[in-house]
């Protein structure tokens, strides 16, 4: 059984990454705009890092999206 907090991770990524590839943004690009390193996205986008609820803020702000549209259902 895959934790709460794996499965939230997990899809925060896959959201992220749709996102950010919707808008034709390549990661080193994207990572620019969030004033982070390709490698920290990058781990992000795997699922492999935490964000803070201020990076969550900033990349929502940078996606122009809601940060519910990044979150799991409930």
């Amino acid at each position: 059984m895959v934790s709460n907090q794996l499965k939230f991770r997990t899809v925060l990524a896959r959201q992220l990454r749709a996102k950010r590839d919707a808008m034709g943004l390549g990661q080193q690009e994207f990572a620019k705009k969030l004033a982070i390193s390709q490698s920290t996205l990058a781990r992000i986008e795997s699922g492999q890092q935490n964000v803070t609820i201020d990076m969550l803020e900033l990349i929502c702000n940078r996606l122009k999206c809601k940060i519910f549209e990044l979150l799991p259902d409930q």
